[in-house]
């Protein structure tokens, strides 16, 4: 069992602040005394039953729809604002159990927005986000006749089934994606 203590300066701005624990192995983090959880990124999930798409219609089982298979189940860890001395010297306190790499940790802000794009068929859509953030999910994907504005599009009276898995496959997880609109990228029928 090892402690570690560290000082540092806190993020400018407003935004949520995380701490990314990725090479620690199991333990206890705080920041200028208060405790922001526990930690075990060294525990990995399982590394089998994921799959590159995922279909949420019907009812639930424990294995649909898995993610993020063969990696840990956090790494960040959120710092409230309220916890930081936005005009010092801030700390923050590791009691690491199993062994870690505290070369790796860092600290970094938290940008949370929604991009939406429209294209025509024929067109290419291309989608990105702000300063190389990946696009972690995708809400809503219609190549048919969706219904609704940004925001709160729905599925029209046609679509292509495939339409959301298509997106996914091209877009979740990149900082940018372009997706050829086609009745052959969608596998409209």
């Amino acid at each position: 069992m090892t402690w570690y203590r560290t000082t540092f300066q806190a993020p400018l701005g407003t935004e949520p602040v995380v701490v990314d624990l990725l090479g620690m192995g199991k333990g206890h983090a705080w920041v200028n005394g208060n405790s922001i959880g526990r930690y075990w990124p060294a525990q990995i999930a399982d590394a089998n039953g994921c799959s590159d798409t995922c279909d949420n219609r019907g009812g639930h089982t424990e294995d649909r729809c898995r993610t993020n298979c063969g990696n840990p189940s956090q790494i960040c860890y959120h710092i409230p604002r309220s916890f930081l001395n936005n005009n010092g010297t801030n700390t923050l306190v590791l009691f690491e159990k199993v062994g870690g790499n505290t070369t790796d940790v860092t600290f970094q802000i938290v940008t949370l927005g929604t991009i939406c794009g429209y294209a025509y068929e024929g067109s290419t859509l291309e989608l990105s986000y702000q300063a190389g953030r990946t696009i972690a999910d995708i809400w809503f994907a219609s190549f048919g006749d969706p219904q609704g504005s940004y925001g709160s599009y729905e599925a029209g009276s046609f679509q292509a089934s495939n339409s959301l898995a298509a997106v996914e496959k091209a877009c979740a997880g990149k900082p940018s994606c372009s997706i050829e609109v086609s009745e052959a990228t969608f596998g409209f029928e």
